[in-house]
């Protein structure tokens, strides 16, 4: 490095020449000013800012790969706009076989075309260099802790407002629209025949209960329709129940042959206080708990009791694993790889990157079966609402 441009005094140049001797790459120095970022190379508890860099790049990489296991259980991850879904059907049988005739070639299910929306979402982690002067490791972390977990609420609250919202929507991709649907919404389509049982063009997923508080008999309804479209544990689908504390609470006291219940609520183990077994009932072993917030089964039901599930709602689904095809919603992601995910972009300074960096997301939704859902008001009167938070 050159000073040419700058006279320097003999005790100036000796400086200079003892930094430069140890390495030290003074940007602003060399340029005639001192910047104030030059100085910023750690907290002020001593961490070095490009380690922070490094470790929350490595963060959103874990944050990526390792999504909340329940929105696994509930998504399928996609990369197209629209793409034909499989969905269970009535089957296939021999026909006659003739002389000189070609057999009909089988088809595993109905395909169907599924839309998916997409949209860029961000927020800026904007650091100012008298908060990195100032400020210890943890305190920055901290900040990206807390994106991360509004990366997780975003998701999640996307895929439940594809859920809960009863109306199909359209997607504009590349000038072309894509619909988008919801869960079987009476919208004239004719859910496909699953062995003997037909469905009306008026079919739908989002019903009311009729009474203000929901009863065995309401969930007898939501194991039948998803039943009656294949969706069961014999066809290798896991179904799953999920409800707010308000809804939970009288879950927990249904008992088998009482109020038409037709199964007994059992608690997981790690609930706490034991396992409460009715009188005349037995149980060869308590759940565990298979999925975030699991309080138990009930009958084919895995119970979820979770705050985003909307008071006076009740959303049941099948689903055939984490991040299996045949799951309820698609997450559409962007066709190039390098913008998949959450990403922490680099601010205008690539020596600092944290100063002036932001995230940066970009996904979809989209129900890719339509009837491997099933929506419940809990209600006295009138017809099916969207729930305020997902409208």
């Amino acid at each position: 490095m050159t000073m040419t441009d700058i006279e320097l005094t003999p005790d100036e140049q000796t400086l200079w020449d003892a930094l430069v001797n140890q390495g030290l790459d003074l940007k602003g120095f060399e340029r005639g000013f001192n910047q104030a970022a030059d100085v910023l190379v750690e907290s002020v508890d001593g961490v070095n800012l490009n380690a922070l860099w490094r470790e929350f790049q490595a963060s959103l990489r874990l944050f990526n790969t390792e999504r909340d296991a329940l929105l696994n259980y509930l998504t399928f991850d996609v990369t197209n706009p629209v793409e034909s879904v499989m969905q269970p059907a009535v089957g296939e049988d021999f026909e006659e076989a003739s002389e000189f005739g070609e057999p009909k070639g089988i088809r595993l299910g109905q395909p169907f075309s599924m839309g998916y929306s997409f949209k860029w979402w961000d927020i800026a982690a904007r650091f100012t260099w008298m908060f990195l002067a100032e400020a210890e490791a943890a305190q920055i972390e901290s900040i990206n802790a807390a994106v991360l977990e509004a990366g997780n609420r975003l998701y999640f609250t996307r895929v439940l407002r594809q859920i809960f919202n009863s109306a199909n929507t359209t997607a504009t991709i590349n000038g072309d629209a894509y619909n988008v649907y919801a869960l079987y919404n009476n919208d004239g389509t004719v859910p496909p025949k699953y062995r003997n049982t037909t469905f009306l063009s008026t079919h739908t997923h989002y019903v009311t209960s009729g009474a203000a508080t929901i009863d065995p008999g309401d969930i007898n309804q939501i194991e039948d329709d998803l039943y009656n479209h294949g969706y069961r544990l014999t066809q290798g689908y896991q179904l799953v129940l999920m409800m707010n504390r308000q809804e939970a609470s009288v879950v927990r006291t249904f008992i088998a042959g009482t109020a038409s219940s037709r199964w007994t609520f059992i608690p997981n183990s790690a609930t706490g206080g034991g396992v409460i077994i009715p009188s005349g009932q037995s149980v060869l072993g308590a759940p565990s708990g298979q999925i975030r917030n699991q309080i138990g089964t009930y009958g084919p039901f895995l119970v979820v009791e979770d705050d985003y599930i909307p008071a006076g709602y009740v959303l049941a689904f099948a689903t055939g694993g984490e991040q299996n095809l045949g799951n309820l919603v698609g997450i559409r992601n962007h066709a190039q790889q390098s913008l998949r995910g959450l990403q922490l972009v680099k601010g205008r300074d690539n020596d600092y990157p944290l100063t002036d960096s932001f995230y940066r997301f970009g996904f979809g939704t989209g129900v890719r079966h339509r009837g491997a859902g099933y929506v419940m008001q809990i209600t006295a009167s009138g017809s099916y609402t969207i729930p305020a938070a997902y409208a």
